[in-house]
């Protein structure tokens, strides 16, 4: 017994000193980004949220890698991984990150032992340690007094205490706009309530060539958030570009189409409780997930589809729209969310394996999504309730999917699967509009469509399957790519013009008279394709006829193959405080 129980206390300290290994590079890798901020290294912003991807992977191979080698994991009775899992928590009653350090322990043990062996006693299907009201070191966020130091003083400091190496353009000129700002977004200056603070998150949140203060004044029983872009000007001092104080707008900031945020957090589960309270409609998963943390991001999502199952009756069914080539979609009607299978085989005209869209998935998620792709949750044997299967779904299933089906007592297993938001196809949206006579809706679609297409071009990825049913639109009436088996990067592709027909003949004859190598992209004949519906035509030739040109796509890999970063805004260019005060943004 004595000697199990010392094995059960190695294990446990195994574990716990491979997720801090773990948390320990990842906060280094995060706080480093105030220093890649500071020398404008917007090169080595890019490269360090394709690193930081892979650490968790990482950290969790090494565990294993020394629990087979020390213990022979998988010889292990029952009861010294009960015990490990007990002694495993009370490494976790002091612990800053507890809820990270449970899915590390899960993401370990569940690659050691087959699905069919988890159960309460040896994973944490729930959260053994609380994470409210943590007392993290430094605190969580920093409060500000302006009842005693003054509006402007505090804010003026609030920004300062960040202790950026490169000054201000001109602080108290930003300061009087952020003033201005907020009495206008009021309508008037609120009266102070004696306990009047401002709240200011300790870190900043980095992404891209930005910094964003993240915080909330709170005004007796009124609370404002707010969130502050700060950004370099041309001479290489920073200045304040907004302030955003819409939580819905706040809110897009998180959009999970959007790259992660770099974060120095102590005390993760302090940050989300914070944005939680500004954004009480974003789910924690999503927050997690855009701090970085997507494994426990996944974990909350899971915790949280188990709850929604356990609370509702309707069934998963195929997800409306044209059915695609390479993956089977499904959805469940009262949870906002999709669910997407790769499909055993691939339509005739897909040249891609299941291997490469793997790839093409997990590259998604190292690049700058410019709020314009749609971020997925990847899981590995994820368990439905057969009973909460349609039956044209589950046949569908067996038909598609074969070999990635499982069945288990009463359970469905998918073994491989990725999720993503729901949003309505932009095919569907397009064709409502014009049976509906919505020209204005038409526009407003095939506009942000083309903007769509451009800014994913500047942030060097080419969508490659430019069909209408791959996008799909935002309850806020963003476009959104979502369907990436054939996507590239800008750089691998070769854009071309058409060459012209030798004879009138050749030209008719419907074959083509060119060679055409892997990867040769026509820009004029995306029209054949898209542009079928005459209202959709004329949209799309008043806003984005240039994306028939060969030219605009060769340009844009020349400024992608020159370094240029370009600057992508969550938030309209209509609240810029150059463009408010009309000053001219083109001057920064």
């Amino acid at each position: 017994m004595a000697s199990q129980q010392r094995i059960a206390q190695r294990i446990a300290q195994t574990m716990i000193e491979g997720f801090n290994r773990h948390y320990r590079l990842f906060r280094e890798c995060s706080a480093s980004a105030k220093g890649r901020f500071d020398a404008a290294d917007w090169v080595g912003v890019q490269q360090a949220v394709k690193e930081r991807i892979v650490f968790y992977d990482d950290r969790v191979r090494e565990a294993l890698e020394q629990l087979r080698e020390e213990f022979r994991a998988e010889a292990l009775d029952d009861a010294i991984w009960r015990q490990a899992k007990l002694y495993y928590i009370g490494e976790l009653l002091e612990h800053q990150q507890p809820e990270l350090a449970e899915t590390f322990f899960n993401s370990v043990f569940c690659r050691i032992m087959h699905r069919t062996y988890f159960h309460n006693d040896f994973i944490f299907v729930r959260p053994a340690i609380s994470t409210e009201f943590f007392e993290s070191d430094p605190p969580t966020y920093r409060s500000y007094y302006p009842n005693s130091a003054g509006f402007r003083a505090s804010i003026r400091r609030m920004f300062l205490d960040f202790g950026w190496d490169r000054s201000f353009e001109d602080m108290d000129r930003d300061v009087e706009y952020v003033m201005l700002t907020v009495e206008r977004h009021l309508g008037e200056w609120p009266q102070a309530e004696a306990n009047l603070q401002i709240q200011v998150l300790n870190a900043a949140f980095y992404r891209n060539k930005c910094a964003y203060v993240i915080g909330k004044a709170v005004n007796g029983a009124n609370e404002y958030p707010f969130a502050v872009p700060v950004l370099h000007g041309a001479a290489g001092q920073l200045y304040l570009d907004t302030v955003i104080l819409d939580a819905w707008r706040i809110g897009v900031l998180f959009s999970l189409s959007r790259a992660y945020f770099m974060v120095d957090m102590p005390a993760p589960a302090d940050y989300v409780q914070f944005l939680r309270g500004i954004m009480p409609n974003k789910p924690r998963s999503e927050l997690y997930t855009m701090l970085g943390l997507g494994k426990q991001g996944k974990t909350m999502f899971f915790r949280d589809l188990m709850y929604h199952l356990h609370h509702s009756q309707d069934q998963f069914i195929i997800a409306p729209g044209i059915r695609g080539l390479v993956m089977l979609v499904f959805t469940l009607p009262s949870y906002p969310y999709v669910f997407k299978v790769i499909k055993d085989v691939f339509g005739a005209t897909k040249e891609v394996d299941h291997d490469t869209v793997k790839r093409k998935y997990q590259m998604v998620k190292q690049v700058d999504r410019v709020g314009r792709m749609a971020d997925t949750l990847e899981f590995s044997y994820a368990a439905f309730p057969r009973a909460r299967i349609s039956p044209d779904l589950l046949d569908e299933l067996r038909k598609q999917v074969p070999s990635q089906l499982e069945e288990d007592g009463d359970d469905l297993i998918v073994k491989h699967l990725y999720i993503e938001r729901r949003m309505e196809p932009l095919n569907l949206h397009l064709d409502k509009a014009e049976k509906g006579g919505r020209d204005d809706l038409i526009d407003e679609a095939v506009e942000e469509y083309g903007n769509a297409i451009r800014e994913l071009a500047i942030a060097n990825i080419f969508p490659g399957d430019m069909l209408w049913k791959n996008f799909g639109v935002t309850r806020y009436g963003r476009v959104v790519f979502y369907d990436y088996d054939e996507i590239e990067y800008m750089t691998d592709c070769n854009f071309r013009c058409m060459p012209a027909a030798p004879d009138f003949e050749m030209e008719m004859s419907g074959e083509v008279w060119y060679p055409v190598r892997r990867n040769d992209i026509f820009p004029e004949e995306f029209a054949t394709f898209l542009l079928t519906s005459p209202k959709i035509r004329q949209a799309f030739m008043r806003h984005h006829a240039d994306l028939l040109d060969a030219g605009f796509w060769q340009q844009a890999q020349e400024q992608i193959r020159r370094g240029v970063v370009m600057d992508f805004f969550p938030y309209p260019e209509s609240l810029r405080f150059c463009n408010v005060f009309e000053l001219g943004c083109d001057t920064r």
